[in-house]
């Protein structure tokens, strides 16, 4: 393992366990699909800059990558941290700027109904 490649393990970790940005408590009908897998419907259960946790009735394995697609968004790109019956928890590759969480936050207040900003 050359230097480069510890630093960027090391920091990736680091990232994945950096759980302090707030969760916010959601219930968004969504589309997740693992990598080299099938799109299934899933609902989005908390959301935070960084990630979310989501039903999944499929196993997913830490470190694969998978897509969630919100509706009216592009998919966006996470990786799996863990997953625990029926639950999958998964950290953003790239964190959600915090213009589009709360557009998010504000179409969604809990209740899964979409309203138009």
């Amino acid at each position: 393992m050359t230097t480069t490649d510890w630093n960027t393990n090391i920091y990736g970790q680091a990232a994945l366990e950096d759980r302090s940005a707030p969760r916010q408590r959601v219930n968004i009908p969504a589309t997740l699909r693992p990598s080299g897998g099938k799109g299934f419907q899933t609902i989005v259960l908390d959301l935070s800059l960084g990630g979310f946790c989501a039903n999944a009735l499929q196993r997913m394995h830490a470190g694969n990558r998978c897509w969630l697609t919100l509706p009216g968004m592009e998919s966006l790109q996470a990786e799996v941290v863990w997953w625990d019956s029926g639950r999958v928890g998964c950290a953003f590759a790239n964190l959600l700027s915090p213009i589009v969480h709360d557009n998010i936050l504000a179409r969604y207040r809990g209740d899964g109904v979409f309203r138009r900003p």
